[in-house]
């Protein structure tokens, strides 16, 4: 016996904050981004170029840029301490855990803690771009009992999380492409991690502690971790053959298939897919190797004619990763590694318009009545 509010499940079509930053446009196709769409801008701008756009609210000019660099640059260090505690965490560990922890440390550095205003959250958002890269590729590398990497100062940011990740420095084309994943990761208007970390925030909880749970909410496969399990499922399957039959096969057990569908694409693809197929098929034609382009493309067609579902970003996300060098345990964490932007202009929003989020619930137990 619950009230007689409407309940939406999941919170489903609820609009809960109201925000400047991004905006699903479902009706033009557009994810708008302070007021720029994210795909064109993803086409003609660098990762830099939106980050100075979510923090400073324009895009760069080149001095500008240039300055966003040196500045996150002069942050690429991580404290030895923290480096420490990644050390002692089990070999099992996953790593958007190790990148949990590093975050919830790096908060112990910060002498001003609970001073949210803006200027101190903008400063910490810098530190946490320039140094969530190294904690994502140095707890990867702690945890599999590798020696730490050290940035190195004379790549681009881009080129430099590439070569943290994999070890190596990427060709053009790669660094290009690695930079456009991270641009369409980057802001999403309002998905579990957002919202997870806007919570967290309304409780004029810090920055640090907003971001640690939004890795959390982001681990989660039917978030953030979709990517993974599709790299998998391509690798279960070798073949354009058994790609197929293994689709099929999921779907005549009603298992949930990573990749496809999303709460807010559900009748078309999600632009940002579109622009990592793309991405994929010039990987594929620079190696010489289109099989998991065509892997990929049979699947869409799976799913489109048995479901009526679309590709997500992590579809498409996935093989190119793979295409990259990338290590799989490490494709979430890129995920959240592009989304520390978004996610810190958010939080900054919040706690510049802040209410704290007290929602109510349908109660639908039972009532009792002690006996005197």
């Amino acid at each position: 016996m619950g009230t007689e509010e409407k309940y939406y499940p999941g919170l489903d079509g609820v609009i809960a904050a109201e925000t400047s930053i991004s905006f699903l446009d479902t009706k033009l196709g557009e994810i708008v981004i302070k007021g720029y769409d994210l795909i064109e801008l993803s086409k003609t701008k660098e990762y830099l170029d939106i980050v100075h756009l979510l923090l400073e609210n324009s895009l760069p000019s080149a001095v500008e840029k240039a300055a966003v660099e040196e500045r996150l640059k002069v942050e690429y260090e991580v404290p030895q301490e923290v480096i420490n505690i990644l050390n002692q965490l089990p070999k099992q560990t996953h790593p958007m855990d190790g990148l949990r922890t590093g975050i919830s440390a790096l908060a112990g550095y910060d002498d001003q803690l609970e001073d949210n205003s803006e200027s101190l959250n903008k400063g910490r958002a810098y530190k946490l771009l320039s140094k969530v890269p190294n904690i994502v590729a140095n707890s990867y590398r702690l945890i599999n009992k590798e020696e730490p990497i050290q940035p190195l100062q004379e790549l681009s940011y881009s080129a430099n999380f590439f070569y943290m990740i994999t070890g190596r420095k990427p060709s053009p084309l790669e660094e290009q492409i690695f930079d456009k994943s991270l641009v369409l990761y980057s802001e999403h208007e309002l998905p579990n991690s957002t919202f997870t970390a806007r919570v967290i925030a309304s409780t004029l909880s810090d920055l640090y502690g907003a971001l640690t749970g939004a890795v959390a909410s982001l681990k989660g496969h039917l978030h953030g971790g979709a990517n993974e399990a599709v790299m998998y499922m391509l690798l279960e399957a070798k073949t354009v053959v058994n790609f197929e039959e293994l689709l099929q096969k999921k779907l005549y057990n009603k298992e949930k298939i990573m990749g496809f569908g999303h709460r807010v694409y559900m009748k078309k693809m999600d632009p940002r897919a579109l622009m990592m197929k793309e991405a994929l098929k010039q990987l594929c034609d620079m190696k010489g190797d289109d099989l998991l382009y065509q892997m990929c493309e049979a699947g869409e067609r799976v799913m489109e004619r048995e479901k009526g579902l679309y590709p997500n970003l992590d579809y498409y996300a996935a093989p190119v990763y793979w295409m990259l060098g990338i290590p799989i345990p490490l494709y979430t964490p890129i995920f959240f590694s592009s989304r520390t932007i978004g996610l810190c202009a958010h939080v900054i929003e919040q706690h510049n318009h802040n209410r704290l989020y007290r929602p109510r619930v349908n109660y639908i137990g039972e009532r009792h009545i002690l006996s005197k």
